[in-house]
């Protein structure tokens, strides 16, 4: 093909080509279908738009039509995953100029968000809610994400062979694509490798519970049988409104863990390693109004110390 074909070539048509060439193998599947669908927002916005008619407006305008259905946090996350792209084109020359600088990101109202996670005293009035029977359901794993900050696909993919019961101990190496359906997949760093310590309640309950199991089966489910996130969620919820307590959702389970710990006065590292986040920064970053909350606290007991001292 040659420049000036490419010049005059569809913008979808290039995005699809960029995403086939930088990003196919390179990157997990849930992020590649995140760029699949940006790919199919471009053919329905801008069936028509050209390379070379990508200017500051024109970039402007198919955001601005996008952000009409989105809140802003989902514009931005689009408009990053055509920048890439975009800039690229800058390099090839197939624009003059980038037409992504000082892009306004808009976006429609978001809608009031459920909880984030519950108090202690919530939490334990939901884990005295469950059905928690002599055979394995679905209130066991509810309860397990609770004591454990696991992330739902990480849950699902526990075998009885990951139980150490000896040194009380549970090891998250794999999770479950339960997306597609195509079983045991890799975590979703390498730091989210990790083992975490159970409390002895724990493990004399599920040492009865799973003793009969496969060991290199899921001990939650059926593997034949497709498993989806929603579905979780909305049993959840039912067992929320039962509780008269806030509704969260699974992954706000995992939300719970960590701010319970934070509270409690456990490290920002050990609660990092614990949750298998890459980094301090990240727990620092999805944590900060607890961790703001604590410093206050700080400060009041240091002022109080300092009072009393002649």
């Amino acid at each position: 093909m040659s420049e000036q074909s490419l010049n005059t070539e569809l913008f979808h048509i290039y995005y699809k080509r960029w995403i086939s060439v930088y990003k196919e193998g390179a990157i997990r599947q849930v992020t590649m279908s995140k760029y699949l669908m940006t790919h199919q927002w471009v053919i329905q916005l801008v069936p028509q738009l050209k390379i070379c008619e990508l200017t500051r407006i024109s970039y402007q305008r198919l955001l601005n039509d996008y952000a009409k259905t989105h809140e802003r946090q989902t514009t931005m996350d689009f408009h990053h995953q055509l920048k890439g792209a975009i800039l690229d084109a800058v390099d090839e020359g197939f624009i003059d100029r980038d037409p992504t600088r000082k892009a306004i990101i808009k976006g429609k109202t978001p809608r009031e968000k459920k909880s984030k996670y519950l108090n202690q005293f919530e939490l334990h009035t939901l884990l005295a809610n469950l059905n928690l029977s002599q055979d394995i359901n679905w209130d066991w794993f509810i309860l397990l994400v609770a004591k454990t900050g696991m992330r739902f696909s990480e849950a699902l993919a526990l075998t009885p062979k990951d139980f150490d019961f000896t040194h009380q101990m549970l090891s998250i190496n794999k999770t479950w694509d339960y997306k597609s359906n195509n079983g045991f997949l890799p975590t979703k760093n390498q730091s989210s490798i990790r083992k975490i310590q159970l409390d002895w309640k724990t493990v004399i309950r599920f040492s009865e519970l799973i003793k009969n199991l496969p060991e290199d089966k899921p001990i939650f489910f059926d593997t034949t049988h497709k498993i989806y996130n929603a579905t979780l969620n909305d049993m959840l919820t039912r067992m929320c409104k039962k509780s008269k307590i806030p509704i969260i959702s699974i992954h706000g389970l995992r939300h719970t863990h960590a701010s319970l710990l934070l509270f409690a006065g456990v490290s920002i590292a050990s609660v990092a390693r614990r949750l298998g986040h890459a980094s301090m920064t990240t727990t620092q970053k999805t944590y900060l109004h607890i961790i703001q909350e604590l410093e206050n606290k700080d400060v009041d007991l240091v002022m109080r110390s300092l009072s009393e001292l002649n």
